[in-house]
């Protein structure tokens, strides 16, 4: 049986819970080399800025985590392949749970709204930096277009998504209400 090595993520910030007591405030700055990490990761062209500000709450052995992520990078258009500059800034909300091994592999497990915002980890460490990163992830728009999409859609003689709604036939009857 071979070890699989362990994944290290590229913006990893891990804090210790133990040392985590009451409310503390914490300011996440991704380096040069950590963007160009990410930006491979989550296919863009490049991320110039990546921060956020969080401010941390541990309840037993629960974290929360509220703040801010800010960052600004470029992503490909999805049609005509022009960079397109974004700035991001929303708030987030972490919950991080210590990890459930009550259950055994093949067991279906019930899972309610709550449980969709939780973030196990092991032992005594969050990573506040992957935290981050996922949810810039989940921020980018995979199928974002540009202003030059409309004419490489036709330099290409390919249709508008709206050429091909189950309405677009109904179009060219010429049918008036």
């Amino acid at each position: 049986m071979t070890d699989i090595p362990a994944y290290t993520p590229e913006f990893s910030r891990p804090i210790d819970i133990r040392q985590a007591e009451g409310k503390a405030t914490h300011r996440l700055e991704a380096d040069a080399a950590e963007r160009e990490a990410l930006s491979a990761r989550f296919g863009l062209v490049r991320i110039e800025r990546l921060t956020a500000d969080l401010e941390l709450e541990r309840k037993d052995r629960k974290v929360e985590g509220r703040g801010r992520i800010e960052a600004d990078y470029v992503q490909a258009c999805a049609v005509s392949a022009e960079d397109i500059a974004i700035s991001l800034d929303e708030p987030v909300f972490f919950r991080f749970v210590p990890e459930a091994g009550d259950h055994t592999p093949d067991e279906e497990i019930e899972l309610d709204s709550d449980d969709c915002d939780e973030i196990e980890y092991h032992g005594t460490h969050i990573d506040l930096g992957e935290a981050v990163a996922q949810s810039l992830a989940l921020a980018i728009d995979p199928f974002l277009t540009g202003p030059e999409a409309d004419s490489a859609r036709k330099a290409a003689g390919i249709g508008t998504p709206e050429d091909s709604s189950p309405f677009a036939a109904l179009k060219g009857l010429g049918l008036k209400e």
